[in-house]
């Protein structure tokens, strides 16, 4: 069932967890999501994005690769991000990540949700969200592309497994260094414990800004077996 924005209906859910208004202007929210009809219409909606790595393309869609991904083509096979990462998305995204607000995270994940509702292709098996290692973890206290990924998994009736990968070392925060540093703070920065038992997947992330986060995780999962591996994420950064 959709309600007016074209969504799951997850009212109930919401209306639990958070006030009937909007977080992003106060104004009465609508349909039980914590957004107003004109909020959730402005919010920065990826539209013209490379079907592969989903960074924002200046001319038409095609369904060849950007050219970036054509010199290097990335591990995964698919990006699909709903949003830009630009004002206010940004707000929700460090509200949700850095102020504890969980309940922002089924929102997020509406949203993700209604962006997968266009396609045609069949989903994954197997949701996997990116991993925090235990000592971020623990001073956290809760990973939030695992949140996004189980609210996302209750709208889809997919499975979420989020003790199949690791992070086997302590990395700096990619967002604060360097492109040309990016992809070595990430390697070997993940294990798969066990076997993944489907062939195709979806990593799950908020943001994705140079790839090389889950370009590492989905590398460690194509090497135990994972034929077809997508990405998945809130918002895309950069171009």
């Amino acid at each position: 069932m959709r309600g007016i924005f074209g969504l799951p209906v997850a009212g109930q859910l919401f209306t639990a967890l958070l006030p009937p208004y909007c977080r992003l202007c106060g104004a009465a929210a609508e349909n039980g999501l914590p957004l107003c009809t004109g909020c959730h219409r402005d919010l920065p909606w990826s539209r013209q994005a490379c079907r592969q790595c989903g960074r924002r393309l200046n001319g038409p869609l095609s369904i060849r690769p950007c050219g970036r991904c054509q010199r290097d083509p990335p591990v995964f096979t698919a990006t699909t991000a709903a949003l830009h990462y630009q004002p206010p998305v940004d707000y929700l995204v460090q509200r949700l990540k850095f102020s504890g607000e969980l309940a922002l995270a089924p929102l997020l994940a509406t949203l993700l949700a209604g962006k997968l509702g266009e396609r045609s292709s069949p989903l994954p098996e197997l949701l996997v969200p990116v991993p925090l290692h235990r000592s971020r973890l623990r001073q956290r206290g809760f990973n939030q592309a695992t949140e996004i990924a189980r609210a996302l998994g209750r709208h889809l009736d997919l499975p979420v497994e989020h003790r199949l990968c690791r992070r086997t070392r302590r990395t700096g925060t990619q967002s604060l260094l360097p492109v040309s540093s990016r992809h070595g703070n990430m390697r070997n920065a993940f294990a798969v414990d066990g076997t993944p038992g489907a062939t195709h997947v979806a990593v799950i992330d908020d943001v994705m800004t140079s790839g090389h986060t889950v370009g590492e995780l989905a590398r460690v999962l194509k090497r135990s077996g994972v034929e077809t591996i997508e990405v998945w994420v809130v918002a895309r950064a950069g171009r």
